[in-house]
């Protein structure tokens, strides 16, 4: 593909991605001061999308939304990965416990829940967390083949317990992977901590990462165990519901 037509594919990804918050609807002016682009070409971006039924624009206001065809691409591969049979796990694991439960993978730089708790019942929008703050993102971190962490770039903090510094990063994730399980304990938000274990595959990677939330008065230190069970018992669960049978792990 010539430098100009990939260019091209960059920029329309990138409208696309303005429109992943959930928020209103945007027009040209918005798109162009978001991307640091000229007017016109946010524009012949935005119509060139409309075409192809990736966005939508409103006769009235000739504001953009997102177009059938992110619906339809977007639910073919929610229900390709097997994704909506997870819900009834996540929900009885989210009783059993008491805790909120979320399902994550890896989406770039940042762990994306797609299902559990987290997920905006309104929008049906998940949520993305940064990797380094989060059990999530530990975890999809820890198990990783490689786990590039200067490709993270700055770590911010996001409370007084972030990591922020990348030596510690890399030790609390050969601590992850030696224990199994990562611990948030407020390092995203004061006052609630984070318990996440993997869902393997057979190549021993983390397809998905598995996240219950609560205080720190639920999930004690002296209860940690009980709910580390619960949650491997849910992944356990989750490698059959979500893997095919040959990239599941042996046994």
């Amino acid at each position: 593909m010539p430098v100009e037509g990939a260019q091209a594919v960059r920029r329309a990804l990138t409208i696309l991605q303005c429109f992943r918050d959930g928020g209103p609807a945007l027009g040209a002016s918005d798109l162009a001061r978001r991307l640091d682009l000229p007017t016109s070409t946010a524009h012949r971006l935005a119509r060139t999308l409309v075409a192809s039924g990736f966005l939508e624009q409103d006769p009235a206001t000739s504001r953009f939304r997102l177009g059938p065809s992110v619906v339809e691409l977007g639910q073919l591969s929610f229900h390709q990965r097997g994704l909506h049979r997870a819900v009834p796990e996540l929900g009885q694991l989210a009783r059993v416990t008491g805790t909120t439960v979320d399902l994550a993978l890896r989406g770039g730089d940042e762990a994306l829940i797609l299902v559990g708790d987290s997920v905006r019942p309104d929008a049906g929008a998940g949520l993305r967390r940064p990797l380094h703050s989060t059990a999530l993102g530990k975890v999809l971190l820890a198990w990783s083949p490689e786990p590039d962490l200067a490709r993270l770039g700055p770590l911010p903090a996001l409370t007084d317990r972030t990591i922020v510094d990348p030596v510690e990063l890399k030790a609390e994730l050969d601590l992850v992977r030696e224990q199994g399980y990562a611990v948030n304990d407020g390092e995203s938000v004061p006052g609630v901590r984070t318990l996440a274990v993997p869902v393997l595959d057979h190549a021993d990677g983390a397809r998905y990462a598995l996240a219950l939330r609560a205080t720190p008065e639920l999930i004690t230190i002296r209860r940690l165990d009980w709910y580390l069970a619960q949650a491997r018992t849910c992944a356990k669960a989750l490698q059959i519901l979500l893997l095919p049978p040959g990239e599941r792990p042996p046994g």
